[in-house]
């Protein structure tokens, strides 16, 4: 066996259905259109979810709320996390991209240091954003939050 003899197997491809190629074929005139309307004509497109007439459900659900456009996500990284993260590592500067080197990040993420936790070591932490709890906590310690 080789490319040159491959076929399909027996009754799996069918010819294709040929409409409007004259009354002979039971398939001229209309078409297979059926009479009239705008499904018969050239050009008919349905309206994306159109439901035959029956209100869509698009209009059925009530809407409510909004989507704020401006807001930021920020990935939440607890204290905790930087303080097992400080001692497994031996780090005192905790920056985006030992973040993103430890897989707490990805590549475009904002950052933002959560207060949960209890954090013993001394550390420069360079983040987007912090928490007023987080801040405290990092400067207890002697440590500096920095806001990029």
């Amino acid at each position: 066996m080789d490319l040159s003899n491959l076929k399909p197997a027996r009754g799996s491809v069918k010819s294709c259905k040929r409409i409007g190629r004259g009354q002979g074929s039971g398939k001229g005139g209309t078409s297979t259109r059926g009479n009239k309307g705008a499904q018969s004509r050239s050009g008919y497109s349905r309206k994306i979810g159109f439901e035959g007439g029956q209100m869509p459900i698009y209009r059925r659900v009530p809407k409510f709320g909004f989507k704020n456009i401006n807001r930021k996500e920020y990935n939440g990284i607890n204290i905790d996390t930087l303080q097992r993260l400080a001692e497994t590592k031996n780090l005192q500067v905790i920056d985006l991209d030992i973040l993103k080197e430890n897989g707490l990040i990805s590549k475009n993420d904002l950052v933002k240091i959560l207060g949960r936790g209890e954090l013993k070591a001394k550390l420069q932490v360079t983040a987007h954003a912090f928490t007023a709890t987080a801040i405290k906590a990092i400067e207890a310690n002697g440590g500096v939050a920095t806001t990029i």
